[in-house]
Formats: C-alpha cells, sequence, structure tokens
C-alpha cells in the first residue's frame, strides 16, 4: 500500500469511527447532567435493537418499581395464555377486598361485577389500574410471576407486594428493580416480535403486548423527549419521590431500541420528569 492510499484509508477511517465517540461521550455528558438537576438519584438503560452493546448509567442499583412492574405482570400472564389459550376470555368476579385507590377504569364497577381477564390486561397497562393490577397478581398468583422473572433473567427485580397495600409499605416490603433488569424485559419482548424468535413469550404474545404497551396514556416522560409522532410502547410508575419510564421505541420500525429510567428520591417530581425527557432526546439523538 503506497503511503497516499494509506494516509486516504486512515482518514477515512478516522471519519468513520470518531463522530461515534463524539456521539458516545456526549450521551454519557446529556445523561449526567440531566441526573445532576433531578434533585434526586437516575438510573438509565437503552440499547438498540440487533446491538450487543448498550448505555447504561446505574443501570444496577435498585429503585422502587412503582407501576413499571405491570410490565412483569403482563408477560406472566401472556406466558400462562399460551398453555391454557381460554385464559383472556376467563371472567373474575370482583370482591370488595380489591378496590384500591388509582384505578381510572375500575372504579366504575362494583363488588360482585364481573370482568374478563382481558379487560383487566388493558386496564392495568393503558390507564395503569391499580385495582385491575391487583386482580392479576391474585389470579395468576406471586409465585408464578417470582417464576416469570427468574425465567426472564431479571436478576433485581421483586414482586412482593399488591398496590396500595399499606400493611406491606408499613413492614418495608417493596416491589424493585434497576434499569438494566426492565431495559433487558422490553429487549426481550421487542427481539421476540422484531425477529420472530420465542424470548420471554411466543412472537405473537410478544407483538401482542406492544400493542398494549403503545395504548399506554401517560405520555408525559420519555415521549416528550421524542420526535412528534414517533411511536412509543412505554409503561411509566410514580410514587412519592419516585417517576419511572420503560419503553420501546418504534417497535415496528427498522431501528428500535428499548430505554429504562427510573429516579428515586426525588424532592421535586416534576425535575424527575423533566430528567427523564432530557435523557430521551438525548438517548434519541445518539441512537437515531
Amino acid at each position: 500500500m503506497n503511503r497516499r492510499h494509506f494516509v486516504s484509508v486512515a482518514a477515512a477511517t478516522a471519519v468513520a469511527t470518531f463522530p461515534r465517540i463524539v456521539r458516545a461521550n456526549a450521551l454519557d455528558d446529556a445523561v449526567a447532567r440531566a441526573a445532576s438537576a433531578s434533585s434526586g438519584t437516575v438510573a438509565v438503560y437503552a440499547r438498540r435493537m440487533g446491538h450487543a452493546s448498550s448505555f447504561a448509567y446505574n443501570a444496577d442499583e435498585r429503585f422502587p418499581t412503582a407501576s413499571i412492574i405491570k410490565v412483569v405482570i403482563l408477560v406472566s400472564l401472556f406466558q400462562l395464555a399460551e398453555k391454557h389459550p381460554s385464559v383472556m376470555h376467563d371472567t373474575v368476579v370482583l370482591k370488595l377486598s380489591d378496590f384500591v385507590g388509582g384505578s381510572e377504569i375500575l372504579d366504575s364497577y362494583n363488588p360482585g361485577n364481573t370482568i374478563s381477564v382481558a379487560r383487566l390486561a388493558s386496564a392495568m397497562i393503558e390507564q395503569s389500574d391499580n385495582t385491575a393490577s391487583n386482580v392479576l397478581i391474585s389470579y395468576l398468583g406471586l409465585p408464578r410471576i417470582a417464576e416469570t422473572i427468574h425465567r426472564a433473567g431479571l436478576q433485581k427485580t421483586q414482586l412482593h407486594r399488591h398496590f396500595m397495600d399499606v400493611n406491606a409499605i408499613m413492614h418495608h416490603s417493596e416491589n424493585l428493580t434497576t434499569a438494566r433488569d426492565m431495559g433487558s424485559l422490553l429487549y426481550q419482548i421487542e427481539r421476540g416480535s422484531h425477529e420472530a424468535v420465542y424470548t420471554v413469550a411466543s412472537p405473537a404474545s410478544c407483538r401482542a403486548m406492544i400493542d398494549i404497551m403503545l395504548r399506554q396514556e401517560d405520555r408525559d416522560k420519555i415521549a416528550r423527549g421524542l420526535p412528534p409522532g414517533t411511536p412509543l410502547a412505554n409503561k411509566t410508575g410514580e410514587i412519592d419521590g419516585v417517576r419511572n419510564d420503560i419503553g420501546i421505541v418504534d417497535p415496528f420500525g427498522d431501528s428500535p431500541y428499548v430505554i429504562a429510567v427510573l429516579t428515586k428520591d426525588l424532592n421535586d417530581f416534576s425535575l424527575g420528569n423533566i430528567a427523564i425527557r432530557r435523557i430521551s432526546k438525548a438517548v434519541h439523538d445518539t441512537f437515531v
């Protein structure tokens, strides 16, 4: 190889590789700035479909799940439905003890009313209905959900109580997870759909779960960091001091990616939301 050709190849290589380094450093900086301005602790995990590498920031630190754990319940339900297809058509009789706050859909029901398992699943994700979620936890059983967590390889995730269970909360029984665990779960769901392979569920089940998450109504966090109209299959979660959002961006597109942003110990929840939006934008600018 002559010197001129060598120099031109080296220059081309530098042009090809240097922007990727700059973008990676820019993402590190953007996430660190957003986290420092959040008033709490922030964790991030993001990964593009088909890429072995991922972006991680405090990704293995445990955080309260709030409602993002409902995606685990959804996966467990679809796994059961694959073995027993009639499950989604089953009906459940509601009891007075089922009803808790934060239940936009089931607030219109009364004890003794019946509701289908499929309707419970959509209410749990789309409106984050806590009563629907609790009924499904009881329907599936905590051991089955724990097995789902284990089989999915979620090493630091636990569902130990129903939602709004005051007695369990007083005894410090927490639902916990990490950004890596939640990002990994979404990646497996997206891979099942995108590559038509069995992951945590069948390809058809993965697509059905994504369809439900696409109808999730809270668009105040990750969605606001994305260009308008970008498809997002996500699940948010909110409790005191915590604002979380996990999602699959453009799940049926050519280059989807997953993102999980968790926060805790927030003095101002609005700053947590702003941090999630800024991180969402930084990840999108880097990945897309």
